[in-house]
């Protein structure tokens, strides 16, 4: 198994309530060498309302705090490589201010993702009402292509078929504990065309992709991307492959590693990827 996660949040993001140093003691818990925090920075997320009603900017990190509690920890914990990451919610009108950020902060690895489709997260039903599924999909890939080629400097695209596990029918068949492969494939298939011009334009401009697998969390069998993708990317001359959980709690901290070296060598991966300093190193899978 391999002991080493890349994509890991805490409580700087809003959607985790972990504080740092309990995921970092899992970690070294469960014997690993190096953990990088990915926290999320979202900008220009639509805005949510807490309890008392009032208006919060969501996925938002506050970076210096983040910076100030992995310098603390650093020399509490030397058994385990700490790297400082962070996960980068790409669109249009904010990619000034990523860019900004990332000359501001120096991070170990920076991942890009898309969670909105014409400022909406495809989480929320209202992202697919009165769409067509199909016509939703599309756009997300669309998007993504769009903010492969802005000029936010990140090192890997995360979960590029995020979308998947949210659509209207895959969300009823896991609320009914339910799966269904043909659906999977299918919604994998009919977009596998612009998600090989996604696939070529990051291999172009020298970034990876992640194995993520929160899919295997969320019931769909599979990684984000699909083993698929993962194989088209490598075919196309891909290297740079990254692995993590996408944790949010220390209970899926390396969820399902113990499946990846087999699904990284069936996709023809002989070494998967990890960043220090914003500086890619290929390490064997055992």
């Amino acid at each position: 198994m391999i002991k080493s996660d890349s994509h890991v949040h805490t409580a700087f993001s809003t959607d985790s309530k972990t504080p740092m140093e309990e995921m970092l003691k899992a970690a070294i818990k469960n014997g690993y060498s190096s953990i990088c925090f990915t926290d999320h920075m979202d900008y220009n997320f639509p805005a949510i309302y807490n309890k008392s009603n009032i208006k919060e900017p969501p996925f938002f990190l506050d970076a210096d705090a983040y910076f100030s509690e992995i310098k603390r920890l650093i020399p509490l914990y030397p058994q385990i490589k700490i790297r400082t990451g962070i996960e980068l919610g790409l669109k249009e009108d904010a990619k000034d201010k990523c860019t900004e950020l990332l000359n501001l902060y120096k991070f170990d690895f920076v991942i890009g993702s898309t969670h909105l489709i014409d400022n909406t997260d495809p989480y929320y039903d209202e992202a697919w009402q009165g769409k067509d599924e199909k016509t939703v999909l599309q756009k997300f890939y669309e998007t993504t292509l769009g903010n492969i080629k802005s000029s936010v400097d990140f090192d890997v695209y995360g979960h590029i078929d995020y979308i998947t596990r949210y659509t209207p029918y895959m969300k009823k068949l896991r609320k009914n504990n339910a799966y269904n492969e043909e659906y999977y494939i299918s919604i994998t298939d009919s977009f596998l065309d612009i998600i090989e011009i996604i696939l070529k334009k990051l291999i172009y401009n020298g970034k990876g992709i992640e194995l993520n697998t929160s899919g295997l969390k969320y019931g769909l069998r599979h990684p984000h991307p699909h083993e698929k993708i993962l194989k088209l990317y490598k075919d196309l001359g891909g290297e740079i492959i990254t692995l993590g959980s996408d944790a949010h709690e220390t209970a899926h901290l390396g969820y399902g590693f113990d499946n990846v070296p087999e699904i990284l060598k069936t996709c023809g991966f002989k070494y998967y990827t990890e960043f220090t300093n914003r500086r890619p190193e290929m390490l064997p899978l055992h």
